[in-house]
């Protein structure tokens, strides 16, 4: 094999193995999360467990048969021996008195194996030893042989572990192993006692690997309880733990400890070694909170084994977790230190920052002071444009208006010096012919006179309307709709109109417009008069509006 074929073998080992790594990490994230679920919801599983030993309590009280109270008081033994050993023992007790009423020998062989096993569970060993010793096999029904197996196996394993000397741990195991065996022969081999038993042989006699195959060969497709799953995943735990499988151990303490919680176990050991196990990969927190409850339901168990056992790790733990925490407040005190400096400072800051918004705002405000000064300034000057540009215009307007009228001016002179010269010329035909009669009748008419003002009257029109050729729409659009003043005849004014032509012209002295007219004043007045009363608006803006048609 060449080199780079070695190579590229182990890429792929180390790439399958991290995989492996990666999807043990996310189950044990997920077995957490559901350990940390079961340990919030503690009380809905404590009161289903209290609801049944109520139910068990009621048809106990309503139940007539002895030996079917018996068989109940079994039941509710079951129920409270791994969760309070008191009232296990006080119900053991109880079997006794019934049975021995009952007059039932059997059971109360059975009730005295219970309180047996109570009294192992809670660390008192010789008072088991003295109370199995009082019992024959051979006098004991066959099915109650696996029971009293199981209680001297329990028994002396707990002696071998507790012995002080080599000597007595060594005779404790010997008869623990032979206990195991009995436990073996009188149990069936697809039985679940067998087979934990079976891997628990396997795991004392070094071969925890045999361990895990047994026991996973066994669950696959087996339906059994959440309590029976403790134990098998704890047993699991333990094989993996001898096999030095950190993350497979962890996984079956996990499932086993779930198992416990929602079984409503008091009584038990994973949550002690996950603990344990969490401790040493420096998880304190988690290592802490498990502890704590793990002592918390053994000490609710009166389970003195547990608790001895509790009571060897927590102060270890707890002292570690206590500096830690100490540690953490002293972190904690001085990043609230720290905090506060920059609090402090902040305030300091936002002091500062406020005092420079105060400048800033009595600056802004002077500034809107001198903003609002220069727009009234500019709306002076805007003012004076106006007026300025209406000046401009009128004086525009005038100058056009001049023109105009010097030039017909103009014309009007040169006509009236040629009919002067002519009229000058006929007197002067009818002096010198002598005809007197002629000349006075030539000096008293007035015709002359009369077709000269017509002829101006009518010049006067032209060229007004020729400088505001919509001076008659825009003058009536002043007035009331029904009083509207419309002249004979097209491209001429009535007297209203030149009246008011003469005001659009700038003159407005009544006096000047009667001589120009050749009215009365009185007339004049009355005719302005007449016309204001006509107004659409106000009647007295009427003249001043009617300056401005045509600009």
């Amino acid at each position: 094999m060449t080199i780079p074929l070695k190579r590229l073998i182990f890429s792929v080992v180390l790439f399958c193995m991290c995989l492996v790594a990666r999807a043990d990490k996310v189950l044990v994230d997920s077995l957490m999360d559901q350990l940390e679920d079961v340990i919030a919801h503690r009380e809905v599983f404590l009161a289903a467990k209290e609801k049944r030993l109520e139910d068990l309590y009621a048809a106990l009280k309503s139940e007539k048969d002895e030996r079917k109270r018996f068989y109940l008081l079994t039941d509710l033994y079951v129920e409270y021996h791994p969760f309070n050993s008191d009232s296990a023992y006080n119900v053991s007790l109880r079997q006794e008195t019934l049975a021995k009423r009952i007059g039932d020998p059997v059971l109360v062989t059975n009730a005295r194996m219970n309180r047996a096993n109570i009294l192992c569970t809670t660390g008192m060993y010789s008072e088991t030893l003295a109370f199995m010793d009082t019992m024959r096999l051979c006098m004991l029904p066959e099915y109650l042989h696996p029971y009293y197996y199981h209680i001297k196996r329990t028994l002396y394993g707990l002696l071998a572990d507790h012995a002080a000397f080599p000597a007595e741990k060594r005779e404790y195991r010997i008869k623990t192993e032979m206990y195991r065996d009995s436990i073996m022969k009188v149990n069936a081999p697809s039985s679940i006692p067998y087979v934990l038993t079976k891997a628990d042989a396997l795991n004392n006699s070094g071969n925890p690997a045999e361990a895990v195959r047994v026991l996973k060969g066994y669950l696959e497709g087996k339906d059994i309880s959440v309590h029976e799953q403790a134990i098998c995943a704890w047993t699991l735990s333990e094989s993996y733990g001898l096999l030095g499988e950190r993350d497979a151990q962890k996984v079956q303490l996990l499932i086993s400890s779930i198992s416990d919680l929602r079984s409503t176990v008091r009584e038990y050991v994973s949550l002690r070694q996950l603990a344990l196990l969490l401790y040493e990969e420096g998880d304190l927190n988690r290592a802490y909170d498990f502890m704590k409850i793990a002592l918390e339901d053994a000490t609710a168990c009166n389970a003195r084994l547990r608790i001895i056992e509790l009571n060897n790790s927590y102060p270890m733990i707890n002292a570690v977790y206590i500096d830690t925490v100490q540690k953490q407040k002293m972190e904690l005190k001085k990043t609230i230190i720290i905090i506060i400096v920059l609090i402090l400072l902040l305030v300091l800051l936002m002091a500062y920052l406020l005092k420079q918004m105060r400048r800033i705002s009595r600056a802004r405000k002077e500034i809107e002071v001198a903003y609002d000064r220069l727009n009234e300034l500019t709306d002076k000057l805007k003012s004076s444009n106006e007026k300025l540009s209406e000046a401009n215009n009128a004086i525009a307007e005038n100058s056009e208006l001049k023109e105009v009228y010097i030039g017909r001016y103009m014309d009007q002179c040169l006509g009236y010096i040629e009919k002067i010269d002519s009229y000058r010329k006929s007197v002067g035909k009818l002096l010198k012919s002598g005809k007197l009669e002629e000349l006075k009748k030539l000096v008293k008419s007035t015709s002359m006179t009369d077709d000269e003002l017509k002829l101006f009257y009518d010049s006067f029109d032209k060229t007004f309307l020729n400088l505001f050729p919509t001076f008659v729409e825009d003058f009536n659009a002043l007035l009331l709709p029904e009083e509207a003043i419309v002249p004979k005849k097209a491209g001429t004014l009535n007297t209203e109109l030149r009246i008011f032509a003469l005001i659009r012209l700038g003159i407005t002295d009544s006096d000047k417009i009667a001589k120009f007219l050749r009215y009365s004043l009185t007339t004049i007045y009355n005719y302005r008069t007449k016309v204001r009363n006509k107004a659409l608006g106000d009647r007295n803006r009427l003249e001043a509006e009617i300056q401005k048609i045509g600009r």
